[in-house]
């Protein structure tokens, strides 16, 4: 399991005092308002930054950091991932999972045929998608739905599935 957890990602500056425009990659947005801290991918290693500020502005979150009060300070981040630690996560009810655990889990039918690997999570209106690899290269989506996802094993990093009829058509 990854012991960081992607919270963001920063798309630009906002103003000129330091603030930030962050693309929430979390469920919940609102969630910034219960972080104190995020580490900052620089590129070059990891800085701890120290939230002050917390703003909510159509999709995005504004944040202002401790120690960054210019627009030169902080526009050199620009596209640069924020994290937390994964004691700083959400707590997740039963059956939900954070992606970064589930991105490389083989995934098996329930005749116990190896189908491939996850590749990716793709978020809809109604229920998640599983972008699935397969051996051949292609891919099948199958949806996050009690029909299709049979279980979920991270101890045995794998994805039991149901394929429903037309699926891998």
């Amino acid at each position: 399991m990854e012991e960081m957890l992607r919270v963001g990602v920063i798309s630009s500056t906002h103003g000129v005092r330091g603030e930030v425009k962050v693309f929430p990659t979390t469920d919940d947005p609102a969630r910034f308002r219960d972080l104190d801290r995020v580490t900052l991918d620089t590129g070059k290693g990891y800085v701890e930054l120290e939230i002050t500020g917390v703003k909510f502005f159509k999709n995005m979150v504004i944040l202002k950091f401790k120690g960054y009060d210019t627009i030169n300070e902080i526009e050199i981040y620009k596209g640069r991932d924020l994290w937390i630690h994964r004691d700083q996560a959400v707590p997740l009810a039963e059956g939900e999972y954070f992606i970064a655990d589930l991105l490389g889990l083989q995934v098996i039918t329930d005749e116990e045929e190896v189908l491939g690997t996850l590749t990716d999570v793709m978020k809809t209106g109604a229920n998640d998608v599983y972008v699935v690899e397969m051996k051949d290269g292609k891919e099948v989506l199958i949806p996050v739905i009690p029909q299709c996802i049979l279980n979920v094993d991270l101890e045995k990093e794998e994805i039991k599935v149901h394929l429903l009829e037309g699926l891998l058509d």
